[in-house]
């Protein structure tokens, strides 16, 4: 679950990955508005993300796009000689997504996911209200219990869920991405204390213990193997727990990095355990996966997660 050593530097897997629609929406919204500031407050998401598209973009294409300077952006002889082009891509998506909506509300039923308290806050919540404006007559209902749910017993109908193996009779499900995990501080703790440069750097920090089930099995034995169970001065019940301690800065924790490297305020304090057979699948039972809503919410929350682990890859190899 955590890293043993931290000594050499952790990459990850690369991905190369062609432009997407949020990138052409990007490029719009600061081709409009001149700054990457206006743009972010159209698209309602952060200014970051925005600059991040951009590039992205640019990369995909092999072209610069804006020029960057003191009073915003100015678009690019290349830039200006795309805009009819994104426009036209723009006007495609709003008919796609106003035909999604339209079939949409012809969808309807209780969906019910079962998700891991941290992936569940962290990774499903933040995209509800968009599954809700694309099928407003699905409901959703989710159970973040520490017990795994039995799809084929009828316990759940979809399930985010990390594991090494998803084998079980009449389950099938698609791979988000690999489930590594690794010790985290605020950046606040890290101003404060530093970052620790080793496992033996941990000597001189707080940590922050339990995380419930058996993850506070198999990150409690790792302390005490790296014999630093005197350094653990609050023990939380779940990992969200743990979320909430170290964003609040009062030490280290183990988080998953789907998780804590979507968090500007998060710094990494050692590369993670790569364990390639550790995934966060998203499975349903061989007997719901055709039900349309269903179907829909698996089909969503998986582009949707997809995109989250590729952003994730193209920022770390920024």
């Amino acid at each position: 679950m955590v890293a043993s050593r931290p000594a050499l530097p952790y990459t990850p897997p690369t991905m190369q990955r062609d432009a997407d629609w949020n990138d052409w929406r990007a490029f719009l919204a600061v081709a409009r508005s001149g700054s990457t500031l206006a743009a972010a407050r159209t698209m309602r998401v952060s200014q970051t993300t925005v600059a991040r598209r951009i590039a992205a973009l640019e990369e995909a294409l092999g072209l610069p796009l804006f020029e960057r300077r003191p009073a915003g952006y100015a678009l690019t002889e290349a830039g200006a000689a795309l805009v009819d082009r994104a426009q036209a891509i723009e006007q495609a998506a709003l008919a796609a997504e106003a035909h999604g909506r339209a079939a949409g509300r012809n969808v309807h039923g209780v969906v019910r996911i079962t998700s891991e308290e941290v992936f569940s806050a962290s990774l499903l919540e933040p995209h509800l209200l968009d599954l809700r404006d694309r099928y407003p007559d699905i409901r959703i209902d989710i159970d973040n219990g520490s017990a795994v749910r039995d799809l084929g017993a009828g316990e759940a109908d979809i399930a985010l869920r990390s594991t090494k193996s998803a084998h079980g009779a009449g389950l099938v499900g698609r791979v988000i991405a690999r489930d590594d995990w690794t010790l985290y501080c605020s950046r606040d703790y890290a101003a404060r204390h530093g970052v620790p440069s080793s496992i033996d750097a941990l000597r001189d920090h707080a940590l922050i213990g339990g995380g419930g089930g058996s993850l506070a099995l198999q990150y409690g034995h790792w302390i005490e193997q790296a014999g630093l169970g005197d350094r653990v001065l609050i023990e939380q019940g779940s990992a969200t727990g743990l979320l909430s301690a170290i964003r609040a800065g009062l030490g280290i924790a183990v988080l998953p990095c789907l998780v804590a490297d979507a968090m500007p305020d998060l710094v990494r304090c050692a590369p993670p355990m790569v364990d390639e057979r550790r995934l966060l699948w998203l499975l349903t039972h061989e007997r719901v996966r055709h039900q349309p809503a269903v179907r829909a919410v698996i089909d969503f929350l998986y582009e949707r997660l997809l995109a989250h682990a590729r952003g994730l890859q193209v920022r770390a190899a920024a």
